[in-house]
């Protein structure tokens, strides 16, 4: 079975490890990249290589980002010389956009250095960057206008979210990697993610939801609510500031005309949407287990879908 993955953040990205698990090279990840940041040099692509620590099992489980008993001698060498260090990266993890940032200064795509990346992680998987073009998430709120990582780190997410810019949207569009994913595709999940902030810019990139809407495989979303609940981050800010409600319907309406079925958790006070089927199973991903549960499921209810 060939399966693309929407993915953002650690929801998608723990889907993703559990999908691995049952896929292997099958498994085609398709990361947000609007998240991305220069900062001292280097080129942080937070999102696919968040999904990359995830896949390799590096990832330290523990505070859900960064790389498992690595250090941060750099950086902290960096600060006692005066650079800031709000954004701090591991020296392992520093590699990787090291390698990234020189890999691009001498004009090669994205894609291609994301792809090496993940090769050099023993990564069963593909993980591909959403476009190979600049797209930068700004977030505007009642204190200006935040660079996301500025809003996520500096402010703790906590500045209510008056609305979102794409900066570069309009100059994006899907490689041709993206586009053969989609193609090939058995089946297309929507992971469950920040619908507005990790699988909003995917959504958003030119062309990106025509390439979507030309598959033949059905698209499957996945609730990031549990127990009508977010297990992480600002998500309902970023609802609210949509005119959405935090809730697995509200998610949906976003995704109007583009899937055909979600999985919701059945521990939801919220009632589900309507306009499509669901699915209700327990969607908290605890664990190595957990992962392999939720990815089982997803697929098994995929499955049905194909041969309807």
């Amino acid at each position: 079975m060939r399966v693309a993955l929407l993915a953002g953040g650690t929801g998608g990205a723990k889907l993703a490890a559990g999908l691995q698990e049952e896929l292997g090279a099958g498994l085609t990840v398709i990361a947000n990249t609007a998240d991305d940041i220069e900062t001292l040099g280097v080129h942080v692509s937070p999102d696919p290589d968040l999904v990359g620590y995830w896949l390799s099992g590096e990832i330290d489980e523990e505070r859900g980002w960064g790389l498992r008993d690595d250090t941060f001698t750099v950086m902290q060498r960096m600060a006692d010389l005066g650079a800031p260090n709000w954004f701090s990266l591991s020296d392992r993890d520093l590699a990787a956009c090291l390698y990234r940032a020189e890999f691009m200064r001498a004009g090669g795509r994205q894609t291609d250095a994301q792809a090496q990346i993940t090769r050099g992680l023993g990564i069963e998987a593909r993980v591909l960057p959403m476009a190979d073009e600049p797209v930068r998430t700004k977030v505007i709120t009642d204190h200006g206008r935040r660079e996301l990582q500025e809003y996520l780190i500096l402010d703790g997410g906590q500045p209510d979210v008056l609305g979102v810019e794409l900066e570069g949207i309009e100059a994006a569009a899907p490689t041709s990697e993206v586009a053969d994913a989609f193609r090939t595709a058995d089946l297309i999940i929507v992971g469950p993610s920040n619908p507005v902030i990790s699988i909003g810019p995917i959504l958003a990139v030119p062309g990106m939801r025509e390439a979507l809407g030309a598959a033949v495989a059905p698209v499957v979303a996945v609730s990031p609510y549990v127990g009508g609940e977010i297990v992480k981050g600002p998500t309902n800010k970023f609802m609210a500031a949509l005119g959405r409600p935090g809730t697995a319907a509200g998610v949906a309406s976003l995704y109007a005309r583009l899937i055909d079925a979600m999985v919701v958790d059945e521990a939801d006070p919220d009632a589900p949407p309507t306009e499509i089927p669901t699915l209700a199973t327990p969607t908290l991903m605890d664990g190595a287990a957990g992962r392999v549960r939720l990815a089982r499921t997803v697929l098994d209810y995929g499955e049905t879908l194909i041969d309807a």
